[in-house]
């Protein structure tokens, strides 16, 4: 039976469960939301919300995530209801990862499909920052996020309250390249402009870790409570 006022966060194996559904319960408090985290498809494809989060390597992010059996609710969910993907849950969405396992001989990791693009390694050996130190990848740490719109449009609704070019809290090797434009939702900058916000119909992720982001990553988390695209 749908539940309309739950939002299920994926537990499929992976991902910092623990901080992402403490956000999520935090922001949720007093607003008649229940928060689960959840292995059961059933309640996936129940929940009026989805958060995906995932950390780690994405070859080991979607080998568990169809394992799991929450394949299938995820996709639904994608299809039919807001859903808010995190870190390598961003990631996940795209159509393909050159990030792969040993001895695959570089072919990477397909992923959802749900937004077309690659998801690409920093490429920053030998670059130097501003202040004359190397990029080191991972980026691990701070980093401003500018808020884009196509077309002269207004910023996503899931970044209402929060300043353009607030810092956000960064973990990773990888980085998300859409094929449209479009779908770019914030942007940030190490070595050159990577994408850090997703967004297509009732699907909004971000490659930061809003949990790990203060204020203004709770902030998103509240947003996408009371969003209705």
């Amino acid at each position: 039976m749908a539940q309309p006022n739950t939002v299920a966060v994926v537990d499929y194996g992976m991902g910092n469960l623990r901080s992402v559904s403490q956000a999520v319960q935090h922001v949720a408090q007093g607003s008649g939301v229940e928060v689960i985290v959840t292995s059961r498809a059933e309640d996936v494809m129940n929940a009026a919300r989805v958060v995906l989060p995932g950390q780690g390597a994405i070859a080991d992010c979607m080998r568990e995530l169809a394992g799991s059996g929450m394949l299938e609710a995820v996709l639904h969910a994608a299809a039919h209801k807001p859903l808010f993907g995190v870190c390598v849950g961003m990631q996940m969405l795209l159509t393909h990862s050159q990030e792969g396992q040993p001895g695959d001989g570089g072919a990477g990791t397909p992923g959802l499909n749900l937004i077309p693009g690659e998801v690409l390694k920093f490429d920053l050996a030998g670059r130097t920052q501003p202040d004359g130190s190397r990029f080191k990848v991972p980026q691990m740490g701070w980093n401003q996020v500018y808020q884009a719109a196509a077309d002269g449009a207004a910023p996503h609704p899931v970044w209402e309250g929060v300043p353009d070019g607030a810092y956000f809290y960064f973990v990773h090797s990888f980085y998300a390249k859409p094929s449209d434009a479009r779908h770019i939702a914030g942007f940030a900058d190490y070595g050159a402009r990577f994408t850090a916000a997703l967004a297509r119909d009732n699907i909004f992720a971000t490659q930061f870790h809003p949990e790990k982001s203060a204020d203004h990553g709770l902030a998103l988390y509240r947003n996408f409570l009371h969003w209705n695209p």
